[in-house]
């Protein structure tokens, strides 16, 4: 592995990804006050941790906080499997019934059961991965600056594209997931302007069978290169037996598509768990939105594999130190950016803001097209 991977892992591990300050929230145990002798832990996952991408990344997150916490089995619960739907409020409910005073969920499409429960549970502290609500005392949202390693990727996939045509498999059309699709498409541009992004949604953040078929159906476009922002293995497998590459997400996924995987954007939610827990055990748990970036570990990109085209290493390493660098300017939504329609959405001199690329991004740059 190289030394600047081997950096950045090293500082995934070992620096916390957000700084909590402000007063104390109202979550709590029963008496207001949680030690790690009391603290009870639920998680709730919209899929399983078998399917080696997304929910598997936030059980290695979970048994990270575990070490990093010294807590015992006992005082966590993990329930798998849950629908974005009353299902949610169900599970919420049960793991209060089951003592537990914080709580984390990892679906966009929890978020609604998570906002009314908090209201509902002073006493309890609720944090959920992804999402746009949150409240200043016992609710918080937890994300990272995932961009950054997908423009790295991008680049990846720019140089390795024998076509000039990228096939990007996506659950929703929302800032989350099109903030991603630029971020790739622009990295991938920057050394390959002739590039042109194809996008299918599956409208479901965690569909095996779906995922896999959007991936085949960009293949049969020409696409050479298969990106994703989805939950499961699939489209890098489709790109696999199809004799193309890709690029995956949540976790490394070069060993289920050894001759096809480039690398994946990936993150430590392990940190920020961590962090988030040991502020409600200090008692300065604050709400409201907590990001973390490629520069403090909250996400990076994997290592290169053999699959990468001559150079890439370089011209990732350049951009890699460049974004990671406070003192540079260089940022991925640097303007001017136009979109797939040609309108200028970041003027020339400016960049996005963080609400922009969490909340607002609607709209896809030029050379993106939905299928």
């Amino acid at each position: 592995m190289k030394k600047w991977l081997v950096a950045a892992l090293c500082v995934m591990l070992a620096l916390s990804l957000v700084a909590c300050g402000g007063d104390a929230g109202n979550g709590g145990g029963t008496d207001g006050k949680l030690t790690k002798e009391n603290v009870k832990i639920g998680l709730i996952y919209i899929g399983d941790p078998s399917d080696n991408g997304y929910n598997y990344a936030h059980e290695k997150g979970r048994l990270y906080m575990q070490e990093q916490l010294g807590l015992r089995d006992d005082q966590m619960i993990v329930k798998a499997n849950v629908s974005e739907d009353s299902a949610c409020a169900d599970a919420i409910n049960e793991l209060i019934e089951s003592g537990c005073n914080i709580i984390f969920a990892n679906s966009f499409g929890f978020m609604d059961f998570m906002d009314e429960a908090a209201k509902e549970h002073p006493e309890v502290y609720f944090c959920h991965a992804t999402g746009i609500k949150s409240n200043e005392t016992n609710f918080c949202n937890y994300f990272g600056r995932v961009y950054q390693p997908r423009y790295l990727a991008g680049i990846a996939a720019g140089m390795r594209t024998e076509t000039n045509k990228l096939g990007y498999v996506a659950a929703f059309s929302n800032s989350e997931c099109n903030s991603g699709i630029n971020a790739f498409t622009l990295g991938a541009q920057s050394v390959n302007p002739d590039i042109e992004v194809i996008v299918k949604y599956t409208n479901s953040w965690y569909d095996p069978t779906g995922e896999r078929q959007a991936a085949e159906a960009l293949l049969d476009q020409g696409c050479d290169v298969i990106a994703q922002h989805v939950d499961t293995t699939g489209p890098q497998v489709a790109a696999q037996e199809r004799g193309k590459w890709g690029c995956g997400y949540n976790n490394d996924m070069t060993e289920f598509a050894p001759d096809a995987h480039l690398c994946a954007p990936v993150w430590n939610w392990g940190a920020i768990m961590t962090q988030l827990v040991e502020d409600a055990l200090n008692g300065t748990f604050t709400g409201g939105i907590h990001l973390g970036s490629m520069a403090i570990g909250t996400c990076y990109l994997s290592p290169l594999s053999k699959n990468v085209a001559p150079g890439t290493e370089e011209k990732i390493k350049e951009a890699y130190d460049r974004i990671v660098d406070e003192n540079d300017e260089f940022d991925v939504f640097n303007g001017p950016i136009y979109d797939n329609e040609g309108n200028l959405q970041i003027a020339e001199g400016e960049k996005a803001s963080d609400l922009l690329i969490a909340q607002q991004m609607t709209w896809l740059v030029k050379g993106v097209r939905v299928d």
